[in-house]
């Protein structure tokens, strides 16, 4: 599971049947600090809920597949649920 901000929206010119009612929006990945890593890329929205701004997690490879319905679409990263807030906690010292 990895964290990311939906950055925008992407229209598709073709579309297999399966993904018809599923949105496909623009992620930026985030780090542990949400600070952006990596490249943007494509998710597929497996909540139908999120929009520009929202902070997301998200799956990658069979486990993104696995995670829209119909299940076994072709997707590489699909979006599996909104996050409400990220808390992150000191590291326990150890002496």
């Amino acid at each position: 599971m990895l964290l990311g901000r939906v950055i925008g929206t992407v229209v598709p010119a073709m579309l297999v049947d399966e993904l018809a009612a599923t949105p496909l929006l623009w992620v930026q990945p985030l780090d542990r600090d949400g600070e952006p890593e990596g490249d943007p890329l494509v998710c597929a929205d497996g909540t139908r809920m999120a929009g520009p701004g929202q902070v997301i997690y998200w799956v990658a490879s069979r486990e993104a597949a696995l995670a829209l319905d119909p299940w076994f679409v072709p997707v590489d990263d699909a979006i599996v649920g909104l996050v409400d807030e990220v808390k992150i906690y000191p590291a326990e010292d150890p002496s």
